[in-house]
């Protein structure tokens, strides 16, 4: 057996034997509780730079903490903010995903591509289809395959370039979805814990996803076209190769046509609704009292709404001109599925909000934080070399954690107010993060799709 074999099964292995992420939060409250106990016998404190605040640590296991706890226990849930969010946005993408906008929008940009430019259009294509959620996986990587088979060329090597674009592009995106809300709306409690007032929202990281693809797609469409593709030689179909579905290689119906033109429209108007709303005068997507580089906070914050809505307004049109929705019921009936399929992240999201809010108690965040700010500010280290150690970080927790929102759930409240005290903002931490997730996707042989 090779190195990079024993390796994989090693990484297997020891996955294998975690528990579910639920479980490894309730062992992180464990452990946090006992932590908290400690530091508060030893009288464990830090100063906050940015108030003055003198920050103790304080035991989880207090009359106060404990009646938060067993009070609150419901309110902890509600106010955890990537949830409200991610079921905002769910609302109107399930509609758009259920109607059959996403999959026929991916088979047509990737149907029409020309033989020249196949790669990249495959590879751009691929991080876009983020937004179909996991469908993504299940429409993007075999479609290349066939695309690419019908253009005369290795289909491995279309699999090869839709499996990277999809898995290792996770973080790249030209328009920011509900990946985006997921994983800021978990960022910012986290930025709280130094500077309460802090405001995160979903494009935060818009800049950094548009780089993304801008990065990654030539890195790609190099590694097909000039390592992958060669070194699988001549392909010619056999035979007795299985012949790839109808729907896949078919040219889009007359239907589907007119129900991409109709989404179009609905988006177009939904984008020239919302420009309308901010250039009013009295908008209320523009605050005219606040800094000049703050006015339009409004603005980003209603982007949650706003893409809900588009999501909800072209997935309906979709389905109105493709006769994919017949009536109002089916427009609640995909809603009601879509939420249906959040059910394993509200299950997780409990504990994480439990986690993160007993975190926030007990003052261990921002004492390790300033402590560990100090010492790092004492090294005099790049902040480039700061945030290249998070992304490690992120890739070797992604070799054995796959959810993404669990690892950030964990990490975000120690190394988002370290780092907003060395002047790294939380929205430039998240995307270290977010890159470090991304690219060991491919790697890591426990994400779900990787037999795919």
């Amino acid at each position: 057996m090779n190195p990079a074999a024993r390796l994989l099964n090693t990484v297997e292995r020891i996955g294998n034997r975690l528990p579910d992420p639920v479980f490894l939060f309730l062992w992180l409250v464990g452990g946090l509780i006992l932590l908290s106990m400690i530091g508060a016998a030893l009288g464990w404190s830090a100063v906050n730079p940015v108030t003055g605040d003198r920050l103790a640590a304080q035991s989880l296991l207090s009359p106060e903490n404990l009646e938060r706890l067993i009070i609150g226990m419901p309110r902890i849930l509600a106010d955890f903010p990537p949830l409200g969010i991610v079921v905002t946005i769910i609302y109107g993408a399930s509609v758009a995903e259920r109607a059959g906008l996403f999959a026929t929008a991916i088979r047509g940009a990737l149907l029409n591509a020309p033989r020249a430019i196949l790669t990249p259009i495959v590879v751009v294509t691929g991080m876009v289809s983020h937004h179909a959620s996991d469908a993504s996986y299940v429409v993007v990587i075999p479609l290349a395959a066939v695309i690419f088979a019908a253009a005369g060329r290795h289909p491995l090597a279309g699999l090869a370039a839709g499996f990277a674009a999809v898995s290792g592009g996770y973080a790249g995106n030209l328009f920011p979805g509900a990946s985006d809300a997921l994983i800021l709306g978990i960022t910012e409690p986290a930025a709280h814990l130094i500077d309460p007032s802090y405001s995160v929202n979903i494009a935060g990281n818009w800049f950094f996803i548009i780089g993304v693809v801008l990065v990654f797609t030539p890195i790609v469409w190099f590694l097909t076209d000039r390592v992958i593709e060669p070194r699988l030689g001549p392909w010619a179909p056999s035979a007795h190769a299985a012949a790839p579905a109808a729907s896949e290689k078919q040219p889009l119906t007359a239907d589907e046509k007119r129900g991409l033109a109709w989404a179009g429209l609905a988006l177009m108007g939904m984008i020239a609704l919302w420009a309308l709303i901010t250039l009013l005068p009295g908008s209320p997507f523009v605050d005219p009292t606040a800094e000049p580089e703050q006015r339009f906070n409004p603005l980003y914050r209603s982007l949650v709404a706003f893409f809900a809505v588009t999501f909800f307004l072209t997935g309906a049109a979709y389905g109105a001109g493709s006769r994919s929705i017949q009536s109002h019921r089916d427009l609640v009936r995909m809603m009601r599925d879509g939420i249906a399929q959040l059910a394993p992240y509200i299950v997780l999201a409990f504990f994480a909000a439990h986690f993160v809010a007993m975190f926030n108690w007990s003052g261990l965040g921002p004492i390790l934080a300033v402590n560990a700010a100090a010492e790092l500010k004492s090294l005099a280290l790049p902040a480039p070399l700061l945030l290249i150690c998070v992304v490690f970080v992120s890739c070797f927790f992604d070799l054995f954690i796959g959810s993404a929102s669990a690892k950030w759930s964990a990490l975000a409240p120690i190394v988002v107010p370290m780092f907003m005290l060395l002047g790294i903002s939380p929205e430039m931490t998240t995307a270290a993060y977010r890159m470090g997730d991304s690219v060991t996707n491919i790697a890591t042989p426990l994400m779900s799709y990787f037999p795919l």
